[in-house]
């Protein structure tokens, strides 16, 4: 597990060289403007939100004393609860709206990658790939919501807050290196087998993803390149772990 986690980051150690010496920044033009609106919708309703999410859970405590100290605590809570869902709802609909574009670079870095030109990979249309997109990423923001919620309600209890930032990070990592890694299965793989193989490869979405999660920290250099670097760094740990699995790949 661990060591998969450090593969999956490791593969963005070439990312930004393979995607220049490729010319494939044209690609990325759409996804960047998707992800830059996105981000700024998001952001903006979040920022708003946080107050009142904060001011929200402090009406919980009914007594005088430790009230001030409770309503910090409860505004610190409300914008970590208000930034986790805005970095979940933002990286499914960047995910999902931007499927049909990154699915095609997927392929020319694999391509590079293996030395193979003719593949026998599942052949789909721009409108297939989006379908999978929004498919894979409405069920992974069911789930991730599912797991996420009971993990924000541990925030309140003492010592152990700071253990339940960490599996925060680790789901939203998780989630995130699952949609990376789906622009590369979705020619392997149908619907089910994708699902499977990112379960048995685990450590490679959590590593991926982690680099992704820490690039929406970085002001708006952050939700320009995560597609790119994120999608690429994927795409060469997926096509390295597929190896043994397909005989197309050399």
């Amino acid at each position: 597990m661990i060591q998969n986690i450090i593969k999956g980051i490791n593969g963005y150690s070439g990312a930004f060289a393979l995607i220049s010496k490729l010319k494939l920044w044209k690609y990325f033009f759409i996804p960047i403007i998707i992800s830059i609106l996105t981000a700024t919708v998001i952001g903006f309703t979040t920022y708003g939100l946080s107050d009142n999410v904060g001011q929200f859970i402090a009406k919980i405590w009914f007594w005088e004393w430790g009230k001030q100290t409770f309503t910090t605590i409860s505004t610190v809570i409300g914008a970590i609860i208000i930034i986790a869902l805005g970095i979940i709802l933002y990286k499914h609909i960047i995910m999902a709206l931007s499927a049909p574009f990154m699915s095609p670079v997927s392929e020319k870095i694999e391509t590079h990658l293996t030395g193979v030109v003719k593949h026998n990979h599942r052949q789909t249309s721009f409108q297939e790939q989006l379908w999978r997109g929004i498919r894979i990423n409405i069920r992974n923001l069911g789930r991730e919501l599912l797991i996420t919620m009971p993990i924000l309600l541990l925030k309140f209890i003492p010592v152990i807050n700071i253990f339940s930032t960490a599996l925060l990070i680790m789901v939203q990592s998780y989630y995130a290196g699952f949609g990376n890694m789906d622009y590369t299965l979705e020619r392997h793989f149908n619907y089910k087998d994708s699902v499977k193989f990112v379960r048995d490869n685990r450590g490679l979405a959590i590593g991926n993803g982690l680099v992704f999660i820490l690039f929406l920290f970085i002001p708006i250099i952050g939700v320009i390149l995560v597609l790119p670097l994120s999608v690429t760094a994927a795409t060469i740990t997926t096509a390295k772990r597929l190896k043994p699995e397909n005989q197309n790949i050399i």
